[in-house]
């Protein structure tokens, strides 16, 4: 399997997770606020302060945001590109969101992808600071309560990442068993989370959100994204029994590439590693 080697030494538990309570709702991003505080409301209203949040549609503007690229030092295994920020609105087709803190106030973590107002389609990484709400839009949501995303400086990678950490309970109404999770680098994207499961005591699994990195991508349909840094969003996932019994995970993903190529799709099994991290929340179902 394909491999990227990683700045730092790494670390001996590949799988950062947290067991935890949620429940999936939607609610209504405002126009006019900027996208973090419109998600920070909507999840505060239901009593949650982390989660993870799906797109489909919407508008934004102004808008930015940077794509994945290569490491122009070497300090990092791969980086960010300069910031794009294009003019008018942005017709978003796609994107999923972790919403947690960093440095003790609300942030976010959102990768997608969309159509700029001159044609050009696009997508990476978004930029909290820089993204407000054009139109309101209508969002899925799934909050957890007794876990918190939180962005902490990574020493494999070199990054300032989110990952799953313990936290109070802030009483929520849950209806659902979940497991707040990162995926660290170089290991099988499908094959980890059917591990844990079986370590688990699993036998289904949706997944909430979801978003990170894979070293390129090879997809169901024999489709290859070749370029190895990319930016990536899940837009559905479970984990089940196969029909021989096997517990197999069903990832549909879209991503862009550094070189600015698509790709979208359900991956193979066995042969998609984690570039950076992979972060999402698996309700039990």
């Amino acid at each position: 399997m394909r491999s990227i080697k990683q700045p730092g030494p790494p670390v001996a538990e590949r799988i950062q997770w947290v067991e935890t309570r949620g429940r999936a709702f939607t609610f209504t991003l405002e126009a006019g606020l900027p996208l973090l505080e419109a998600a920070r409301r909507g999840f505060a209203a239901e009593g949650f302060a982390s989660g993870t949040l799906n797109m489909k549609g919407g508008t934004l503007g102004p808008f930015g945001y940077v794509m994945p690229a290569l490491s122009k030092t070497g300090e990092n295994a791969a980086f960010y590109s300069d910031t794009f920020r294009p003019s008018g609105i942005t017709q978003l087709r796609l994107a999923a969101m972790t919403l947690g803190e960093r440095d003790g106030a609300a942030f976010f973590h959102c990768h997608g992808l969309w159509r700029e107002a001159d044609g050009r389609i696009s997508g990476g990484h978004m930029l909290p600071e820089e993204t407000v709400v054009a139109e309101p839009f209508e969002v899925e949501a799934f909050g957890i309560d007794g876990a918190m995303f939180a962005a902490e400086p990574d020493p494999e990678t070199r990054f300032k990442l989110f990952g799953p950490v313990p936290a109070r309970a802030a009483g929520a109404k849950t209806s659902s068993r979940a497991f707040a999770m990162r995926l660290r680098p170089n290991q099988d994207f499908a094959g980890a989370l059917e591990a844990f499961c079986r370590e688990h005591g699993i036998a289904r699994a949706r997944i909430r959100g979801g978003l990170g990195s894979t070293i390129g991508a090879r997809f169901a349909d024999g489709g290859v994204i070749e370029p190895f840094a990319t930016e990536l969003a899940i837009t559905s996932g479970v984990v089940a029994s196969s029909t021989g019994g096997a517990l197999e995970a069903a990832l549909d993903i879209a991503l862009i590439d550094y070189t600015g190529g698509i790709g979208e799709g359900r991956l193979i099994r066995g042969d998609n590693p984690v570039l950076m991290t992979m972060e999402l929340v698996l309700e039990a179902v």
